[in-house]
């Protein structure tokens, strides 16, 4: 695939050098795709810099500076067009006409019985380029400091000649990788990485996982994609453990939750760093904002403007729902900056051969989890069910062409769908079924097993929507799903292959444990809804769903489904950039 990376930005900030030293990779995403995450290391490092970022004090003129006594600047930009680089001095302190550029770091900076220097690389070549920076407008300056608040101590860095150099080398390499538009290998079982705010988005253990692997072989039987799946966890993975161990790097869950409003004629408003829910003026609920991932509003809820803008500055996506579910609008802040890999994906969906090879993969792993579900809670299941399911695996593993498999999905779905009902609990003898299901049917869906089908799998291309959006893909333009006016295709492709293992399973567990009754739908028309109690309780489920644990069959590691949606979000990304070879879909055992 081709693609046309813009010129790299004549200046390249001194920051983005310190990143180039510690990590390529690191810098790559952070420069070329403008990815950014904050941790805890990253805050508190905003936090040491609160004084130094506000631009305090002048910097004379070069030739002023011997008759004037000591100064202090904080905030000082620099740049230069030989250099090629750009930075901005924390702090800028003035001896006998010499300048002395200081940077603050957190922590208490390294043991200098195991670092000689007193600082690592990465913090002395940059505060080494802010002095090539100020020299190049005419000061003198031979020497920098590092300022490390945790200790609050001072190391002060020399400019020597092999500093200079090393400083001048990197910077050339770091302007070529950012030109190159090749992102770099991800480091190897590196010590570096589980304290990098990008680790859940760079992905170093499971690509560098995928990449001493091969896809199972089309058309494998069920029983080889198993052990295909436990070859990659057991045998190829652990003998790697002390080299290429997949840790799990990222939180299990996200602490911030979704939030919900779903009462018609609500409002919703800003009261310092809380978002008030109101009915007719009068609070009646409310969500702190550092708490909250997404927020959804059924039907006719209002939003302030004031609410509005502090969600946004907080990139927090606004989904506008009907008051069934339906998708209508979205609310985002601007464009994810990753514009690369919108480029990908693309130039992807313009090729034929990288749309089938996607949606084979949607389609073989939504029927595995099809087939996976009835297999542990189908009751009497007929002989052959299971076999015609895998079969229709094996032919989706081998079809050339869309139609194919949409052929292909559509019977499977049948066979699937025929004995859904079996998975659900049985009443008992003599009782009249309080959820009888035949087969599903969709808008309008017209008894209350499909209600809560349809209901749910709008819940899911919704999360599918947010996941996406984050990531940096456009959700609208998808590979097994054509692009049609208001049609998330995308989401609706990487939703496939969780069809079963999250909506059709919180219907099962909410009919099968009593959680949802014949008295939470109501009928009009022919069709069947929810009503707004019934509609908390399957919400709730949901989330619930989504929260739970569960081991990645690939990594070996525990986390959330929601967790895996971006995981698998950001495995995708990696396919179409090149990064490895296959996208290869969630399928539990």
């Amino acid at each position: 695939m081709s693609l046309t990376i813009p010129d790299v930005p004549e200046q390249l900030p001194a920051r983005m050098l310190n990143e180039y030293a510690y990590c390529p990779r690191l810098f790559y995403l952070e420069y070329v795709q403008q990815e950014f995450r904050h941790s805890a290391d990253t805050l508190d490092e905003r936090f040491v810099h609160r004084r130094v970022d506000q631009e305090k004090g002048a910097l004379p003129a070069a030739a002023e500076l011997a008759e004037l006594p000591k100064l202090h600047a904080r905030s000082v930009m620099v740049g230069s067009d030989t250099l090629g680089a750009i930075a901005r001095i924390d702090l800028i302190e003035t001896d006998q006409g010499r300048v002395i550029p200081i940077d603050y770091k957190r922590g208490a900076g390294p043991d200098p019985a195991r670092v000689p220097e007193g600082a690592y690389e990465p913090e002395r070549v940059q505060v080494c380029l802010q002095g090539l920076l100020l020299r190049e407008e005419g000061y003198e300056c031979d020497h920098g400091m590092l300022y490390f608040a945790a200790s609050q101590s001072r190391v002060m860095v020399e400019f020597t000649d092999e500093l200079i150099a090393r400083t001048r080398e990197l910077l050339a390499q770091a302007r070529r990788v950012a030109a190159a538009g090749v992102i770099p290998a991800p480091l190897v079982n590196s010590p570096k990485c589980p304290r990098c705010s990008l680790v859940g988005i760079c992905l170093p253990d499971e690509i560098n996982a995928l990449n001493i692997t091969a896809p199972p072989p089309a058309a494998a039987e069920e029983e080889d994609f198993l052990r295909f799946t436990a070859t990659l966890v057991d045998d190829n993975l652990k003998p790697l453990k002390r080299q290429n161990e997949v840790r799990r790097l990222m939180p299990a869950r996200d602490d911030k939750l979704a939030v919900y409003v779903q009462g018609q004629g609500y409002s919703v408003g800003l009261k310092g760093e809380v978002l008030e829910i109101r009915d007719k003026g009068k609070a009646v609920s409310e969500a702190r904002l550092m708490e909250i991932s997404q927020l959804n509003l059924f039907g006719n809820v209002q939003l302030s403007a004031q609410a509005l803008r502090e969600l946004a500055a907080r990139e927090v996506l606004v989904l506008h729902l009907s008051y069934g579910g339906w998708l209508t609008a979205v609310t985002t802040p601007p464009p994810h900056k990753n514009i690369e890999l919108r480029k990908r994906q693309f130039e992807a969906a313009d090729n034929e051969g990288t749309c089938v090879q996607l949606a084979r993969a949607f389609t073989v792993g939504k029927i595995r989890n099809q087939r996976t579900l009835l297999r542990r809670n189908g009751r009497e299941l007929p002989d052959g069910v299971l076999r015609r399911l895998a079969e229709a695996r094996r032919s989706a593993d081998r079809a050339t062409a869309l139609p194919s498999l949409l052929g292909i999905e559509g019977t499977a779905a049948r066979e699937y769908f025929a004995h859904f009902a079996r998975m659900l609990k049985p009443e008992a003898q003599g009782e009249e079924p309080a959820f009888d299901f035949t087969a599903r049917n969709r808008r309008p869906p017209r008894d209350p097993v499909n209600a809560l089908l349809s209901f749910l799998y709008s819940m899911l291309a919704r999360e599918m929507v947010v996941t996406l959006i984050g990531v940096g893909f456009d959700p609208y333009l998808g590979f097994y799903h054509q692009p049609k006016y208001g049609k998330p295709a995308l989401a609706l492709d990487l939703m496939e292959e969780f069809r079963p293992l999250v909506a059709d399973s919180v219907v099962i567990s909410l009919i099968n444990n009593g959680e949802i009754r014949p008295s939470d739908f109501i009928a009009r028309g022919g069709s069947v809804a929810l009503t707004d109690s019934g509609r908390k309780r399957v919400l709730e489920a949901y989330e619930r769903r989504l929260d739970t644990l569960v081991t990645h069959p690939l990594f070996g590691y525990a986390i959330s489904y929601r967790r895996v949606f971006e995981v698998q979000a950001r495995l995708l990304a990696r396919f179409l950039t090149g990064e490895i070879a296959y996208y290869p879909p969630f399928c539990t055992r």
